[in-house]
């Protein structure tokens, strides 16, 4: 039976290459699938994984229904086997209906990737309904890391390399960005809750202030 299965997990945990090796498996048999994507790191209509992989993908915006797409490619002669989604969370949750009637309906397969919360620890409104429609959910078995070497379970946004707690729940960053610019680290709970970044962290080790002292 078609299935809509949800794989998630933190930045940094290899979600997006899953997608592109899943991708590359039924390709490889013959199969033909749909991409859907939103604000990749590679830009627009990509589909794209840290380890350099990209992909064309098609750019599911804010207004496009994901079902009436698939229809009319379906209606014209097109083949589709399967649908693959990435950066799930980022689509509204009436997209994420859209793709539960893909299955029921058109029955495909469709496999959405997306991390679960925001840097805020609030669910994206796209994985929620994804949690609350998914046939099956999976947790991503690459466990990211925070700097302190725990499993990181949280997305924390940075600005200037400090921690920030406040903002709109989407702004376009990674990973890799340098200190000075918007980017995002992964963190155990602990230090998201102290709000201590590895840039942070590094600043306390360097501080005099936290450096023992002899007595006499």
């Amino acid at each position: 039976m078609p299935e809509l299965v949800f794989f998630s997990g933190t930045m940094d945990c290899g979600k997006s290459t899953l997608a592109l090796q899943i991708g590359h498996n039924r390709s490889a048999r013959g199969l033909q699938g749909v991409i859907f994507t939103r604000d990749d790191r590679a830009g627009e209509g990509k589909l794209s994984s840290r380890l350099g992989l990209v992909t064309e993908a098609v750019e599911a915006a804010e207004s496009m229904d994901l079902y009436a797409y698939l229809v009319g490619l379906l209606s014209h002669g097109g083949r589709v086997d399967y649908v693959i989604v990435d950066e799930a969370q980022f689509l509204a949750p009436e997209q994420i209906d859209q793709l539960a009637r893909v299955v029921d309906d058109l029955e495909l397969d469709v496999f959405a990737f997306g991390i679960t919360t925001d840097f805020r620890t609030r669910l994206f409104p796209g994985s929620q309904r994804l949690i609350e429609l998914a046939d099956r959910i999976e947790a991503l078995q690459v466990e990211a890391l925070c700097w302190c070497g725990a499993r990181a379970t949280h997305n924390a946004r940075t600005v200037g390399g400090e921690m920030v707690v406040e903002g709109e729940q989407v702004v376009v960053g990674d990973v890799s960005r340098p200190a000075a610019e918007t980017g995002y680290e992964v963190l155990c709970r602990r230090h998201h809750r102290r709000r201590m970044t590895s840039d942070s962290a590094r600043a306390g080790a360097l501080s005099p202030d936290v450096l023992p002292v002899a007595s006499d």
